[in-house]
C-alpha cells in the first residue's frame, strides 16, 4: 500500500484518536484493569477470600448474607445490604452486585456455573497503567477484504482464556483479503451497528503479543467489501489480568505470520 506523507500523517492521527479512547476506556474505575480475584460460588453460604458475608447458589439464583459489620452496600442504590438478598443470571451475564469501600464484586455465570470478581478500584493495574503498548502505524497492514456470510449463522464451542470455562462463538460469515500477496480468511462474528469482529492468533502471540487479540473491521459495504486495519487489534481482558473468561479464536482463525501493529502484550 502506498501513501503519501500527507495521508499517512492523517491515518496516523486518527488511528491515535482511536488509542485515546481505548486507554481512557480501558482506565474506567471498575474496569477490566481492576479484578483481583475469581471464585466459584459454593452450594451452602460459605465465606469467600476477600469479600465479606455468605456466598451460595441455588439452582439458577445466587445468594448473599450480610451483616451491618459487614458494610457491604447495593451497587444499584447504594443501600446497606442487611440479611439475604438474591439475584437470577443466566449464562455469560454478570452484574455489578453490591460493594465494599474501593471494591465492587461482580456476580455472574459463566459455564453455568456462579462466579464472582472482584474489582478493585485501587488495583496496581489500574494505579500504574499508562496506557497500552502498541507497535507503530503500518499502513501496510490495512487491507480491503470481502465479506461472504453464511446462509445461517454457525455456533461453535471454543476455548477461553480460564480452562474450567467453555465459550460458544457465533460466526456469521468469513472475511477474505490478501495480505503481503497471500490470501487469507476469517471467520467472523457480528459486531455492534452490523460491524464485524475478528478474533485470530498469529506468529506473534505469547512474543511481542498476548495469547490472541481481535479486530473489530468496518460495515461491509453493500458489495461486500470490507476494511481490515490491523493496527485496530487490542488484547482482550485476559492480557491484562488472570481473572479472565476471554472467548479464544476457532481454530481455523490463525495467521501464520507475525501481525506486529496494534497491541502489545502489556505484561
Amino acid at each position: 500500500m502506498s501513501t503519501n506523507t500527507a495521508e499517512l500523517d492523517r491515518l496516523t492521527q486518527r488511528w491515535e484518536r482511536f488509542r485515546t479512547g481505548r486507554n481512557t476506556s480501558l482506565a474506567g474505575p471498575h474496569g477490566w484493569l481492576t479484578l483481583t480475584s475469581f471464585q466459584w460460588l459454593p452450594t451452602s453460604p460459605s465465606p469467600l477470600a476477600g469479600v465479606p458475608g455468605l456466598w451460595s447458589f441455588e439452582g439458577t439464583t445466587a445468594s448473599l448474607t450480610a451483616a451491618v459489620e459487614d458494610h457491604l452496600t447495593l451497587v444499584s442504590t447504594g443501600e446497606p445490604v442487611l440479611g439475604t438478598i438474591t439475584a437470577d443470571l443466566v449464562d455469560e451475564e454478570s452484574l455489578n452486585w453490591v460493594s465494599a469501600g474501593s471494591v465492587v464484586v461482580e456476580l455472574g455465570v459463566r459455564a453455568n456455573r456462579y462466579m464472582i470478581r472482584t474489582r478493585d478500584s485501587e488495583s496496581p493495574t489500574l494505579v500504574n497503567f499508562a496506557g497500552v503498548p502498541v507497535f507503530d502505524y503500518n499502513p501496510e497492514l490495512v487491507v480491503t477484504g470481502t465479506f461472504t456470510p453464511y446462509s445461517a449463522p454457525r455456533a461453535e464451542v471454543i476455548k477461553t482464556a480460564n480452562p474450567e470455562v467453555a465459550g460458544r462463538a457465533v460466526l456469521v460469515g468469513e472475511v477474505s483479503f490478501e495480505l503481503f500477496g497471500v490470501q487469507y480468511s476469517l471467520a467472523a462474528e457480528e459486531g455492534s451497528l452490523g460491524s464485524l469482529v475478528v478474533a485470530f492468533r498469529d506468529a506473534s502471540n505469547d512474543d511481542t503479543t498476548s495469547h490472541w487479540r481481535k479486530v473489530e473491521l468496518t460495515r461491509p459495504r453493500p458489495d461486500g467489501s470490507v476494511v481490515v486495519d490491523f493496527n485496530r487489534s487490542i488484547n482482550y481482558p485476559s492480557a491484562f489480568t488472570d481473572y479472565g473468561t476471554c472467548p479464544a479464536p476457532v481454530i481455523q482463525n490463525k495467521l501464520p505470520m507475525a501481525i506486529e501493529a496494534g497491541e502489545r502484550d502489556p505484561r
